[in-house]
């Protein structure tokens, strides 16, 4: 499955929308009486939070609408944040603001941009939309509004639901965020075939138990959750809601036909293959797991945890081995053993003796399971009817051997010859999962990205069922040509039990009565051939008297299939010019069939046309966009390579308005030290970003942490540059210390070293290398010339970002940054510049008025009873990007931050890099 798709996320408001003809324009909608919302603090009520989503034969149309007032007496965001499933495609999206109808259109990229520059030109441009290709999908709306303003969302997606496990899954993600006073899921299901069960797990939680209704049929099924706002509230006297979610409905359909369920409408034939009752398959399987040292920690013991319950879901009639590998490759067997019990076993108390540590050499590891796979075969090891596979397990890049991910990919390529499949799991946020799905789909495999977390071991699991029972093989599907073309149908290698297999294709039906499919595959003991003969006009009467049925479900699904498969075609196409074609008939199909996809963009506008915003793709993914327009916030963590999890950067608008709280710098925003030295501090609680510098002499060593609970101190030492400008000597962190005292562990990290020191003993890594050290539960990851990451068992991580300049510049020199998140378990005795908002103080922001220049203007902000002149403006965030930095918008506290610091700045010097600070 293919899952290049963007996240969209608007910011900003038009300025145009604050007021028409001298008045603000009401909505002629009639939304009934809003008087009793349940607000939040913002004074934000949500009227209502619909979904409504239809199944037509396993297309799923859906459509998320949300009805929001604004009822403070200032402007403030107002935000509609959705999650869509991978996969699905964005169709439309609308947005009605007191009346101004914003409406969708798909355009060639280029052209949309061209239209946008010139909205823009002619002062027209309300914004851009800046959307990324991420694994894990996301649509967020985030406007500006004047007080009153009543503001409709609707979004509108669609989706093949796929069968897993025996069972069909539709999953809608509902996280309204705040009570509604009218809330609805409404899932309808209509499927031509029968069902034979419809389910709904309580995936909301306990709270939610006996408010959901299903209502099935023969061949239709409703389901219907309304909760009251009294059955949303978390509590009897809360105000925050407990729906939080994933809304989810599994189904099945009866299956009458070993050959499979054509299903044939206005000019297009849908092929349901997925036969039962059949013996599996023997099964050669390679396990290839990276034990390298990035993989210390939850995410080894998950993988342990998950192997031994997958090893004993082995049959006596599969053969298997196991690799595991960093900068070597080792072999628990050399070849091929039988799944008995005590080889079973054996390997069991194999994978427990494993330890993580050194760097990745992901070629030499596939390459040595290949050579075993083929060596097998050559040797008459394999049963001719079973299968043979492999199954990767990795968290991260190469790092030892080859390197370059193309050569590998053809390496593989070359050494597998189509003979049998490999299938990729990427586990956590750093994983270059573009990569393993590339490489999987290549050798008729997937690919599915784990994050490492508590959830690790199941999920692992979950998908290696998937994969673990083959029941057919070399399987073919043969249609009458002369009345079927544009067949869409992958390369099905393999078909697997509780899974299902799904060919569409156009159909000349003028001449046509009956449509006949023939499947031809190799089971367990023989070859089989299935037949299947429909009638053209079996389904006309049955869909044409359903009001709710998708009349376009066949044609969607067609251009569904026909897409993914397209995507999947070029992530392996061998020419440039083979990849250009592949490209133009994407876009074509995107925009004959009204659909996002990674080479089109959106073009949102009102009715008039005077105001236009643009859905596009930023050409560097790493970065948000400028001051002034439209920034991106990813859902799911990206591919900068380690980057943990935390460090993901939101760009976002610079505009005066009435005091707001500033969206996170991240999906978990983090407390931060760079450049001269920059301080941001985030305050979850409040969302808002405060800035200050300190200026200081070289030489000087600041305390940034000072936890004598935990024993954890965090010291920086300023170097000077080389000389000075405009009168003043800049400053930086040449030097970061990290003390670790209850493990007696220091680190020391500079802009040459990064040395760990336990006593006597010491280790030492450059900037010019990628590799880990682990000692004590404590692990170093180094990013060649990029970063280090330091993680103290699950609770806290430390990120230092190095900064190279010219080494022949005038002025500038060598620094580093650091980056901590406020997820850190630091004790409530926390201190120093940045460990005392461990405990976040109360903010108060008022009496905004308009700076020199405007776009920065001055408030006061009252803290720690103190009140102080504060200014909005922009700070550089140079986690993703660290030549140019990202901007983050926050408010500045002049004089080096005092009254929002406890004391003067010089209260925080320490005398050497490990003391801990003492508190006046």
């Amino acid at each position: 499955e293919v899952e290049n798709m963007v996240d969209l996320e608007i910011h900003g408001f038009p300025p145009s929308f604050k007021m028409r003809n001298g008045r603000y324009q009401r909505s002629t909608s009639d939304w009934g009486y809003v008087g009793d919302l349940v607000e939040d603090d913002d004074k934000i009520g949500l009227y209502s939070y619909k979904v409504q989503s239809t199944i037509t034969s396993r297309l799923a149309n859906t459509m998320i609408q949300a009805k929001m007032v604004n009822n403070a007496k200032r402007s403030q965001h107002i935000v509609f944040d959705v999650q869509v499933p991978k996969g699905a495609f964005i169709d439309n999206f609308t947005m009605d603001v007191n009346g101004i109808t914003f409406t969708s259109k798909i355009r060639e990229k280029s052209e949309a941009r061209k239209m946008y520059s010139q909205a823009k030109a002619k002062g027209k441009a309300a914004g851009i939309v800046r959307s990324n290709a991420l694994d894990m999908e996301n649509f967020k709306t985030e406007v500006n509004v004047p007080p009153g303003t009543r503001i409709q969302f609707e979004l509108h997606y669609h989706e093949m639901i796929r069968r897993k496990l025996s069972s069909y899954e539709h999953v809608i993600s509902v996280k309204p965020g705040r009570l509604a006073k009218h809330m609805e899921v409404d899932v309808r299901i209509i499927e031509p075939q029968g069902l034979r069960y419809v389910h709904v797990p309580n995936s909301l939680g306990d709270h939610f138990d006996g408010i959901t209704t299903i209502s099935k049929g023969e061949k239709k099924a409703h389901v219907s959750f309304k909760p009251t706002m009294s059955q949303q509230r978390k509590c009897p006297t809360c105000s925050s809601t407990a729906v939080d979610g994933n809304f989810v409905v599994q189904y099945d359909v009866n299956r009458e036909t070993t050959g499979g369920e054509l299903e044939i409408f206005n000019g297009y034939f849908i092929h349901f293959f997925a036969p039962e009752n059949l013996d599996p398959l023997p099964k050669n399987i390679l396990f290839v797991i990276d034990v390298s040292g990035s993989m210390w920690g939850l995410k080894m013991k998950q993988t342990i945890e998950a192997m031994k319950a997958i090893l004993s879901e082995l049959r006596a009639a599969d053969q298997f081995s196991l690799i595991d590998f960093n900068h070597n490759v080792r072999c628990w067997r050399d070849n091929l053993v039988s799944a008995t019990s005590a080889q079973v076993e054996d390997a069991k108390k194999y994978i427990q003796t494993i330890h993580p540590n050194g760097g990745t050499n992901i070629n030499e590891a596939l390459l040595r399971a290949t050579f075993i796979l083929n060596e097998a075969k050559n040797l008459g090891m394999l049963d001719p009817n079973s299968v043979s596979m492999i199954v990767l397990v990795s968290d991260g890049d190469p790092t030892v051997g080859e390197l370059k991910l193309t050569t590998i990919q053809k390496n593989v390529k070359q050494s597998i010859k189509d003979e049998f499949s490999l299938f990729c799991l990427g586990i956590g946020f750093d994983v270059d999962y573009d990569f393993l799905q590339r490489i999987a789909t290549d050798n008729r495999g997937m690919a599915q990205r784990i994050f490492g977390n508590q959830e690790t071991s199941a999920q692992m699991k979950n998908f290696y069922n998937q994969v673990s029972t083959p029941l057919l093989k070399k399987i073919q599907f043969n249609y009458p040509q002369e009345s079927v073309s544009d067949v869409t149908q992958s390369s099905f290698h393999n078909y697997f039990g509780g899974s299902e297999i799904v060919v569409a294709g156009k159909v000349d039906t003028d001449n046509l009565q009956h449509l006949e499919s023939i499947v031809t595959a190799t089971a367990a003991n023989a070859e089989l051939v299935m037949e299947t003969l429909r009638d053209v006009e079996e389904l006309d009467g049955f869909m044409k008297k359903d009001k709710y049925a998708d009349p376009d479900f066949t044609k969607k699904l067609w251009a569904y299939l026909t897409v993914n498969q397209m995507l999947a075609e070029r992530n392996t196409a061998p020419t440039a010019a083979l990849k250009r074609n592949i490209t133009k008939s994407i876009l074509q199909m995107s925009l004959d069939h009204h659909i996002v996809t990674p080479f089109t963009a959106m073009l949102i506008e009102n009715a008039e046309k005077d105001e236009i915003m643009l859905a596009d793709q930023p050409k560097d993914p790493r970065r948000g966009c400028c001051p002034g327009t439209l920034g991106l916030t990813p859902n799911a963590p990206n591919n900068n390579k380690g980057i943990p999890p935390w460090a993901n950067v939101t760009a976002v608008p610079v505009s005066f308005m009435p005091e707001q709280r500033s969206p996170p710098v991240s999906s978990l925003s983090i407390n931060r030290v760079d450049n001269d030295p920059h301080f941001i501090i985030h305050l979850p609680k409040s969302q808002r970003n405060i800035c200050f510098n300190i200026n200081s002499e070289p030489g000087k060593i600041l305390n940034l942490v000072s936890d004598p609970d935990t024993g954890v101190v965090v010291n920086g030492q300023l170097v000077g540059a080389k000389k000075t400008e405009n009168k003043k000597l800049n400053t930086y962190f040449g030097k970061i210390g990290f003390y670790f005292k209850n493990k007696g562990l220091k680190v020391e990290i500079t802009t040459e070293m990064i040395t760990l020191k336990d006593g006597s003993y010491s280790i030492s890594l450059t900037w010019s290398d990628t590799g880990h050290i682990i000692r004590k539960q404590l692990l170093i990851s180094v990013k060649k010339e990029n970063n280090v990451t330091i993680t103290v068992g699950e609770e806290m991580s430390f990120m230092v970002l190095l900064h190279r300049v010219w080494k022949n510049h005038p002025v500038n020199v060598d620094f580093l940054g650091i980056y901590i998140p406020p997820e850190n378990q630091f004790s409530p005795a926390a201190h120093g510049l940045i460990g005392q908002f461990a405990s976040e103080p109360e903010v108060y922001i008022h009496h905004l008025t308009p700076g020199q220049p405007p776009e920065k203007p001055q408030a006061t902000m009252e803290v720690k009873g103190n009140k102080l002149t504060v200014t909005r403006g922009l700070q550089k965030d140079y986690r993703t990007d660290r030549a140019l930095g990202t901007d983050v918008q926050c408010w500045f506290v002049h004089n080096s931050g005092k009254g929002f610091i406890d004391g003067n700045y010089k209260d925080y010097l320490v005398p050497h890099l490990y003391s801990f600070l003492k508190i006046p």
